[in-house]
């Protein structure tokens, strides 16, 4: 269930409808910031690996992992503006997709578009229970599960259908009561507690026997971590503020110049999409190891390197609202 409707995305959609992003230019920013987010890191990996058979993966480090990204931004509770957390959420979802769309026109051999045409008939099945303002859950669970099935059969990455499935549960019914809401409660601690952690671990492993410690300075995880660490901060940082200076968007709410930072440092968790973008990348078992060295370097030191500034902001913030006092 937690496959067949993408959970996040039922947050997002709430946002958009009743939340922080209801005026479209506030989608502006983050939407932009994913664009940049993607670009730079991709850039960074094609420098180090142009002309080697390792440029296969250049879209690896575009990739950010929404779930421990909000991870590590959650461990900060109330001590990070509200809006932080929506700018991220929408950064990563942005970019979540770019990479699927990314995987569907670069990484899918044979595309079978039979099965996307199929995919159309449990969402147009969805978009009507929508307009009738439906209350029950299961039809809309039963249609995405199939509609999820068509699009893994057609060779495009699965998760493009949850993502469409959780924009058609409708926010509120007939009655006033809220599916959405009630849907995205349900599913939280299956994808915490059990999908994210099964998915992590299945991918995570890494073969360090006959490897040594400066296998991360070649082309390949090199490449990855850089993009991870270097072209993540670069590509959203460097976007937001061009954004922000050049009078086109506003810094969220309450938000300073190091929350910024510190999200653009968790936007380099790439983690599990950068994992599975990798396992389409390569067949070498070789190559895939380093695949995860550097993923995997590139992801921890990010996660650190945010919470770390996020921290600092607090601390500061904590300060400041003393000294007013």
């Amino acid at each position: 269930m937690g496959g067949s409707i993408h959970p996040i995305s039922l947050e997002l959609k709430k946002e958009l409808l009743e939340g922080k992003l209801k005026n479209p230019r506030d989608v502006v920013l983050p939407g932009m910031a994913a664009v940049g987010g993607m670009v730079v890191p991709a850039l960074v990996f094609f420098a180090l690996n142009s002309g080697l058979v390792s440029i296969k993966g250049w879209a690896i480090p575009a990739a950010t992992d929404i779930a421990f990204a909000l991870g590590v931004l959650a461990l900060m509770g109330d001590r990070v503006p509200s809006s932080l957390k929506v700018f991220l959420l929408t950064l990563a979802i942005l970019d979540d997709m770019g990479a699927i769309i990314i995987i569907a026109l670069f990484y899918t051999a044979n595309l079978q578009v039979d099965y996307l045409y199929l995919a159309l008939i449990p969402l147009a099945g969805m978009v009507m229970l929508n307009l009738k303002g439906a209350h029950r859950i299961a039809p809309f669970i039963l249609l995405a599960t199939i509609m999820w099935v068509f699009v893994l059969k057609s060779g495009v990455h699965a998760t493009l259908a949850g993502v469409v499935a959780a924009f058609c549960i409708p926010l509120k019914d007939k009655w006033g009561k809220s599916p959405l809401h009630s849907l995205e409660h349900a599913l939280s601690p299956y994808v915490l507690y059990l999908i994210v952690p099964i998915f992590a671990f299945a991918n995570a492993g890494v073969v360090f026997k006959g490897m040594s410690v400066t296998d991360i300075f070649l082309p390949l995880p090199l490449g990855i971590a850089l993009g991870l660490i270097v072209g993540k901060q670069v590509g959203v940082f460097g976007v937001t503020w061009l954004m922000v200076k050049s009078g086109l968007a506003k810094l969220p709410a309450g938000a300073n110049w190091l929350h910024i930072y510190g999200v653009a440092c968790l936007a380099g968790i790439g983690f599990t999409m950068s994992l599975f973008i990798g396992s389409l990348s390569f067949d070498d078992p070789a190559l895939m190891n380093q695949v995860r060295v550097g993923v995997l370097t590139g992801s921890v030191v990010s996660a650190i390197l945010g919470f770390a500034a996020l921290k600092i902001a607090a601390r500061r913030d904590e300060k400041e609202q003393a000294v007013a006092a």
